[in-house]
């Protein structure tokens, strides 16, 4: 298992550019989680929560493959583990 990273599948009006909206996402999160799972309510400056980059694909025909995938990767993640481990 992988639990130092996700995937999503969102939908991106053409009028947003996608390195803000990405960047939106990354900047509420991290300010979400510290506060809710570190019990910070101010003084972010100098944390990094996210890595700096990040991967996007577009989805055009195969988008339930790609949502079927996303439903499923942490079982198959946990499934390649047990194998590498020979469980």
């Amino acid at each position: 298992m992988m639990p130092d990273h996700i995937h999503m599948c969102i939908s991106i009006p053409p009028k947003y550019a996608v390195s803000n909206v990405v960047g939106y996402l990354k900047g509420k999160s991290a300010i979400s989680i510290a506060r809710n799972f570190k019990g910070r309510q101010k003084n972010f400056m100098g944390e990094h929560f996210w890595a700096r980059g990040y991967f996007v694909s577009t989805v055009g025909l195969d988008e339930a493959m790609v949502i079927e995938y996303i439903r499923n990767q942490e079982k198959a993640d946990e499934q390649r583990d047990q194998l590498k481990l020979g469980i």
